[in-house]
């Protein structure tokens, strides 16, 4: 077997997730694993550039994860022909700039979400990658993860039928931060430093939505500020002038009606943080990022309404959990197996399908979604397929 080395730029690496999913979750334990194995029997080892503006925090990760390639420098980055990649894990707003100067500089393109904060924006840089002849992908990770799998194998060997509907409920109780700290950081509150739910959260539904269920037609929202101030890193109140809190509905083609509840002010009673129930004529499911429970139409109860008496049906008891049935190794994390997916596209030649106009289909919904919500209208949603 042989070793082929890439070397990736990453930009961000000091954040919350580009340092806990991208760098230590994935691309290290990539390198760790020996590399990506493609189909030719080579082994594709990535080579890290870390980018980021405090060089204090640079130094002490490279330091303890022993990389010894680390700047504050960004332009100089993108001109070492030695790394073909740009990974971009900043904040929102100061994404478009640096994906088109990496783009103008000829690196691939691999990215979190949303792309930008307008659609204008999301789709220039995927016309502008295209033009260039780069190849560029997008975060996709909650389609990499086990619940999700789960239920693309139920959906592939039709066990809904046809699918009526699906409804969506996620979300946490994240502390204001006078009391207890804060598990998100302040900028998501604030809508002029690119904040909000609905940026954050409709590119996530919009991509799990159109490669599982089918294309959105049109959706209808309604979202708040439900919690109006909170307290900052340093216990410094501040006004929260993005949205908290989104619930959406979504017609897809076909007829499949969706609703999914996003927020930020929710105590949970779920299984997990996220789940959703599909349903359809010969069979449900329930699915959170990693378990998946089903009720075929066969064993399907036949509830009788009666509010005059208490109901002693154990209704929970009604679903079957779906096996794992991930062989030897189990399933692994999301984003690893996600960025093993991209650097093997990459590597191979091969049009990678959640690219940067893909992205730019997230950030439409996310600005429809806030359409409506303004306007208190359902808004359509045209084919998006070329850049």
């Amino acid at each position: 077997m042989t070793e082929r080395r890439i070397g990736i730029i990453v930009n961000g690496a000091s954040g919350r997730m580009g340092y806990r999913q991208h760098l230590v979750r994935s691309l290290l334990a990539i390198r760790e694993q020996g590399g990506v194995e493609l189909a030719d029997d080579t082994r594709l080892v990535p080579d890290l550039l870390l980018v980021g503006r405090n060089e204090e925090k640079l130094r002490v990760i490279a330091e303890r994860h022993g990389l010894t390639e680390w700047t504050t420098d960004l332009d100089a980055a993108l001109a070492d022909d030695r790394f073909e990649i740009y990974f971009d894990a900043l904040v929102t707003n100061l994404r478009v700039a640096n994906i088109r100067t990496a783009i103008a500089a000829g690196k691939a393109i691999y990215t979190e979400k949303p792309t930008a904060e307008s659609l204008d924006d999301a789709l220039a840089l995927a016309r502008e990658a295209k033009a260039a002849g780069v190849v560029s992908g997008v975060v996709h990770d909650k389609l990499y993860l086990p619940g999700l799998l789960k239920l693309r194998r139920l959906i592939e060997a039709g066990f809904f039928g046809r699918i009526l509907s699906v409804r969506g409920e996620f979300g946490y109780w994240v502390f204001e931060g006078d009391g207890q700290s804060p598990q998100r950081p302040s900028w998501n509150y604030r809508a002029e430093d690119g904040g909000g739910i609905v940026a954050d959260m409709f590119p996530h539904w919009n991509y799990v939505i159109e490669n599982l269920f089918g294309r959105i037609e049109d959706v209808y929202a309604q979202v708040a500020t439900h919690i109006p101030e909170r307290w900052d890193e340093k216990g410094e109140r501040y006004e929260a002038t993005a949205d908290d809190s989104a619930y959406g509905v979504f017609r897809l083609e076909g007829g499949t009606i969706v609703q999914m509840n996003s927020s930020w002010d929710v105590r949970v009673d779920r299984d997990e943080l996220v789940q959703f129930q599909v349903d359809g004529t010969l069979g449900s499911a329930v699915v959170g990022l990693w378990g998946a429970k089903i009720q075929p139409r066969a064993a399907t109860p036949r509830p009788t309404w009666n509010p005059d008496v208490p109901d002693a049906h154990d209704y929970r008891a009604d679903w079957h959990e779906i096996p794992d049935n991930a062989g030897p190794d189990g399933f692994d994390n999301g984003f690893k197996a996600q960025w093993e997916d991209f650097l093997a596209h990459w590597a191979e030649g091969r049009d990678y399908p959640y690219d940067l106009l893909a992205g730019a289909r997230g950030v439409r919904l996310a600005e429809a979604g806030l359409e409506s919500s303004a306007q208190g209208r359902r808004i359509a949603l045209e084919p998006l397929t070329e850049a």
